[in-house]
């Protein structure tokens, strides 16, 4: 059965719209950790954060909070830089996955260049894997960034489909077909196989020609949905569709 990680990133901003200024008011809402409970009790089976260097949502505490507090796995999503690579050594979250970083980008633009940062890659996952952390990389569907990914550590990969939830017509089809290449080939190499941005309970069965899917890594679709309807029925939703995916 193909798994959900909930990513819980954007409970924090609602939070840090009113209390960035006041980050230990004694009354600031809504909790992430709460989230991630409620997350849980719908059936995910992971919960991931992603701590920002410019720190604009989630924060180190909440961090702290989740790795402490949740009852299933905490993936924490991450950029390649020395302060947060020191604060996921010490937390150990149970599974890292790494990402490109720009501070001017509202959201993960792309997938992460292994090919070109390889170096600094391996010595980080070897870090993170030394302290029981498995490792994740955030890829374009690129046949060299999958193999880049395989030769320098990586026990999974998380294929971006950001610009198959984006497209239309041709190019999402196309967009697709790359998707489904990667991920059989990041299976032949050893590598469990992720997928995340941009996925909603509209667009996920297009999504279900993709082989080898271990886990979809899915937030901002749930928690807006999330308004209407609640986070657990949001996520229940996600899993009955999820359900249909052919193993």
């Amino acid at each position: 059965m193909m798994l959900l990680g909930i990513n819980i990133d954007h409970v924090a901003t609602l939070r840090q719209a009113r209390y960035a200024q006041s980050p230990l008011a004694h009354n600031r809402e809504p909790s992430v950790l709460e989230a991630a409970l409620e997350a849980e009790r719908a059936g995910a089976n992971s919960i991931t954060a992603h701590l920002r260097e410019d720190r604009r949502h989630i924060q180190d505490a909440d961090i702290h909070e989740l790795r402490a507090g949740i009852a299933t796995k905490l993936n924490l999503e991450m950029g390649n830089a020395p302060e947060i690579v020191e604060i996921a050594v010490r937390v150990r979250p149970h599974f890292a996955c790494l990402v490109p970083e720009k501070r001017q980008e509202v959201t993960t633009e792309g997938g992460l260049d292994v090919v070109h940062h390889a170096i600094a890659l391996s010595e980080t996952t070897r870090r993170l894997q030394a302290v029981g952390t498995r490792v994740s990389y955030f890829i374009d569907p690129e046949p060299a960034q999958v193999t880049a990914s395989a030769k320098h550590g990586a026990d999974m990969v998380e294929l971006h489909t950001g610009t198959y939830a984006n497209s239309t017509g041709a190019v999402r089809e196309a967009e697709l077909e790359r998707l489904v290449a990667a991920a059989r080939q990041a299976f032949e190499l050893g590598l469990q196989v992720n997928a995340g941005h941009g996925i909603t309970t509209q667009n996920l069965r297009g999504l279900f020609r993709i082989p080898h899917l271990t886990e979809l890594n899915i937030g901002h679709h749930l928690i807006a949905h999330a308004v209407f309807v609640g986070l657990r029925q949001s996520v229940k939703e996600m899993l009955a569709v999820m359900a249909d995916y052919p193993q």
